[in-house]
């Protein structure tokens, strides 16, 4: 089976999964790995024109880590990790979604 896509973590988004605890830790990174292969709206899904979440749940919190996809070179399509949150509601604050955007601005003006 082929990878749909790489992902790559950006400072934001690596400080976040080595802050958390190790449990939620593995699930998490275990979703991402899942998602490059398979497409499961519960581990990876689009939440506003530009930003994706992967999720996962673990001792009744909802870990999220914020993306954006990076197209730009055809053979290589890159998700790349902005940042992470810990939420207890289901829908993903808008301050959230905004800072993940700030972030991918930055990336493009960047890179």
């Amino acid at each position: 089976m082929l990878k749909k896509f790489e992902v790559e973590f950006l400072e934001q988004a690596r400080d976040f999964i080595l802050s958390i605890e190790p449990k939620a830790k593995t699930k998490l990174l275990y979703n991402i790995d899942k998602a490059q292969f398979l497409n499961d709206p519960k581990v990876f899904k689009k939440i506003d024109d530009d930003i994706w979440e992967f999720r996962c749940e673990s001792i009744k919190l909802q870990y999220r880590l914020l993306a954006f996809w990076d197209k730009r070179k055809a053979k290589n399509t890159l998700v790349i990790c902005a940042r992470g949150f810990i939420k207890k509601v289901d829908k993903v604050p808008k301050n959230e979604i905004e800072k993940a955007k700030q972030i991918m601005k930055l990336y493009f003006q960047q890179y």
